[in-house]
């Protein structure tokens, strides 16, 4: 089927991270439907409580420690149509700007790692303050955590970029972030106050990552070795490894971590010319190195 090769084709290319997270949110959320579906027909709809037990992650740590790998799966399964709609927007919106300015290892980078920050926060609330005990063993599914990070993220590195919003007109992406962020600190004491304290945990990760990169220093560097790791073993490929006998003087490396190429001291001006002036007060030399500064 087209569908399928369309599928193979997108995950075949390392230049596509957004629509490879986006894909995973589709087909977990459209097998989950199909499966719900079929269950029902059958009669057996009470299996598929026990389907999204292994991956919605749980509150309470004894369930948790029965299924470790939801502290993850949670980030990639929805239920409800609006639910996904609004997180796998928000998640395109945003993830292009990451994408186009630092690149597809760190937009994956922040995604995870928003996602496991978001999973901290839920579960030392629920376990920690005596206020949730009383929902503890509640479960969370949803992206949100994750894309909140993308938001602030995308936010903290371009405050001043402009989203056309429809009945609204021209805003700043920074004053979206910072409604984003109100509105799960406002939810705290509604229904679903697990969800809210994710999305806070999500929202501080998108923050300091891009402080720390601004600074040098790649939070996402973990995510991106094991991203390496299970890709070489997928594929097959042993790791090389290249020795040189002399090498020639050459210029001081840039400093590890962070944007690496140009120098980093080069890259910092770039973003903070963007912050104040906006991308289209870069001239074609600076664009052109903050390309090559995203290309990792």
């Amino acid at each position: 089927m087209s569908i399928v090769n369309d599928i193979r084709t997108a995950f075949s290319r390392r230049d596509n991270a957004l629509n490879q997270l986006l894909l995973i949110n589709v087909l977990v959320f459209a097998a989950l439907i199909v499966l719900r579906a079929i269950l029902y027909v059958s009669g057996a709809s009470g299996i598929y409580n026990v389907v999204m037990r292994q991956f919605a992650m749980p509150s309470d740590l004894p369930s948790l420690l029965r299924h470790p790998w939801t502290i993850l799966t949670y980030a990639f399964t929805h239920e409800g149509f609006l639910h996904i709609i609004f997180n796998l927007l928000n998640l395109y919106w945003f993830g292009m700007l990451i994408r186009e300015y630092l690149g597809n290892r760190k937009l994956v980078s922040i995604y995870i790692l928003g996602a496991l920050v978001g999973a901290v926060f839920f579960l030392l609330s629920f376990n920690l303050l005596p206020v949730f005990q009383a929902r503890l063993g509640v479960p969370i599914v949803g992206a949100s955590a994750a894309v909140t990070a993308i938001i602030v993220a995308a936010a903290t590195l371009l405050p001043d970029y402009t989203f056309n919003l429809i009945f609204v007109g021209p805003v700043k992406i920074k004053y979206i972030a910072a409604v984003v962020v109100l509105v799960s600190i406002a939810g705290i004491n509604g229904g679903n106050p697990g969800g809210e304290l994710a999305h806070i945990g999500g929202a501080l990760l998108g923050f300091v990552f891009i402080r720390q990169l601004q600074a040098g220093r790649d939070l996402g560097r973990p995510v991106q070795a094991v991203g390496d790791f299970v890709a070489n073993l997928v594929s097959g490929r042993p790791r090389m490894s290249v020795t040189h006998r002399s090498r020639p003087a050459e210029a001081p490396a840039a400093k590890k971590g962070g944007l690496a190429r140009p120098e980093q001291e080069e890259i910092d001006l770039i973003l903070d010319k963007i912050s104040r002036s906006g991308y289209e007060s870069l001239s074609k030399d600076e664009k052109q190195k903050l390309f090559k500064a995203s290309q990792k």
